[in-house]
């Protein structure tokens, strides 16, 4: 089943449940952003990974990039490995396998060893058991993606426009009033 997702368009059902790990509430995306939050993200891909509206962003840079699938794993396995319920993590298990490392995933990530991933092991899942995996990924992002990301024009202007608006209001209220009496 494909559903369509405003943002990254059409998307399998598995995928926005994946997707939905780290969105916003679809609120205003100012509003969610703490000031200078493209400073912090900046620092490290763990602080960018940590704050929400961060996470949108850089996902939203990898789907122009075809590699979506990295953060989604990501995110995906850091949510499986805060999940205390066994059979919700057998369930969780087996849609980061079928999603992300399955030969058939629809988000196929290119790790070295998923082959030794088999579904009999999701049978007995442990919240690591996607952990080397996981690693893989976000090293894979850390030296490669992430860095594109800081140099990408989606992640400028966003810098751009955070920092234009934190001027004083007082020097905005100047340049409005220096505007209308030079322009008249």
């Amino acid at each position: 089943m494909v559903l369509n997702d405003s943002l990254f368009g059409p998307r399998t059902q598995s995928e926005l449940c994946f997707a939905d790990i780290h969105d916003s509430d679809g609120s205003s995306s100012s509003s969610h952003q703490n000031p200078k939050s493209t400073a912090k993200w900046a620092a490290s891909l763990e602080n960018l990974l940590e704050d929400p509206e961060g996470v949108k962003r850089f996902r939203e840079f990898l789907k122009k990039e075809f590699s979506e699938e990295n953060v989604l794993f990501w995110l995906a396995c850091e949510d499986f490995k805060k999940t205390q319920d066994k059979k919700q993590m057998q369930e969780k298990a087996k849609e980061i396998y079928m999603t992300f490392l399955s030969s058939k995933a629809s988000s196929q990530v290119n790790v070295e060893g998923q082959s030794r991933l088999n579904e009999k092991m999701l049978e007995e899942p442990h919240p690591l058991m996607f952990q080397k995996l996981q690693d893989q990924i976000f090293n894979l992002m850390k030296y490669d993606s992430y860095s594109r990301f800081l140099k990408s024009d989606l992640f400028l202007k966003h810098k751009q426009t955070e920092e234009e608006g934190e001027d004083p209001p007082d020097a905005q209220t100047a340049a409005k009033r220096a505007s209308r009496i030079y322009n008249t």
